[in-house]
C-alpha cells in the first residue's frame, strides 16, 4: 500500500481551490493555463483530486483522478478543465462564472475493502468519512465521502453508487472489489467579478 498522502493545511487547501478556479477562468477567456508550482512540497507530491463545480445548489460539472499520477496543483487544475465539459451535463460557459462555486476535494490512499457481501460492506462504511468506490470488469463508480450530507444511510449510499455504476438495484458479485478512502474537501466559493 503507498505511503498516505500528507494532509494539507486550509491555507494550502485554499491556494488548491483557487489555482483550480483559475484554470476555469483560463479557460473561459482563452488564456493559458498557470504554469508556475505552487510553493509548499504537499502540492507538488503526486496526488489525487476531484473538482466539483457548482452554480447555487445546481451541478455544473464534476470529474476527477483516484490514482495520484502527477503533482497535486496540477491534478487540480486538470480536473477543473475537464469538469467544465462534464459529458453528462451541458458545457460551463462565461455566464455561470460570477455563480461559480469551486470545490476540490484531495482524496487519500485507496484502503481495499475485503468483504464476501453487501450486508458486510454496509456494515464497514464509516458515515461521513469514506469515500468508495466499485469496481466489477469495466465498470466503475465513486461517491466521494461528501455524498454522505445527502445519503446519510450506507444501505441508501451503497444503493445509489450501485445504481450510477449501472448495477441493478441488490446487485452483487464475487468479482465486485470495493476501496474506500479519506478525503479533504477546499473551497474558492461565489460570487465572483464577471469575466472580462
Amino acid at each position: 500500500m503507498s505511503e498516505p498522502p500528507a494532509a494539507l493545511e486550509p491555507d494550502d487547501g485554499a491556494s488548491l481551490a483557487r489555482l483550480a478556479s483559475a484554470a476555469v477562468a483560463a479557460r473561459l477567456t482563452g488564456r493559458p493555463l498557470p504554469v508556475d508550482a505552487p510553493d509548499h512540497p504537499v502540492l507538488r507530491a503526486p496526488g489525487a483530486s476531484f473538482v466539483t463545480l457548482e452554480c447555487g445548489e445546481r451541478l455544473r460539472g464534476c470529474i476527477g483522478s483516484l490514482d495520484p499520477a502527477r503533482p497535486l496543483w496540477r491534478d487540480a487544475m486538470r480536473n477543473a478543465v475537464r469538469a467544465m465539459t462534464d459529458p453528462r451535463l451541458p458545457p460551463l460557459t462565461g455566464a455561470d462564472w460570477p455563480d461559480l462555486d469551486v470545490k476540490v476535494t484531495v482524496l487519500g490512499v485507496l484502503e481495499p475493502v475485503p468483504v464476501a457481501d453487501a450486508a458486510a460492506l454496509v456494515a464497514a462504511l464509516r458515515p461521513g468519512t469514506d469515500g468508495l468506490f466499485l469496481t466489477d470488469g469495466p465498470r466503475r463508480a465513486t461517491f466521494l465521502p461528501t455524498v454522505w450530507r445527502k445519503l446519510p444511510s450506507p444501505d441508501t449510499f451503497l444503493a445509489a453508487l450501485l445504481a450510477k455504476g449501472g448495477w441493478p438495484a441488490g446487485y452483487w458479485s464475487a468479482s465486485l472489489r470495493a476501496s474506500r478512502y479519506t478525503a479533504q474537501e477546499f473551497r474558492d466559493p461565489a460570487p465572483r467579478e464577471p469575466l472580462v
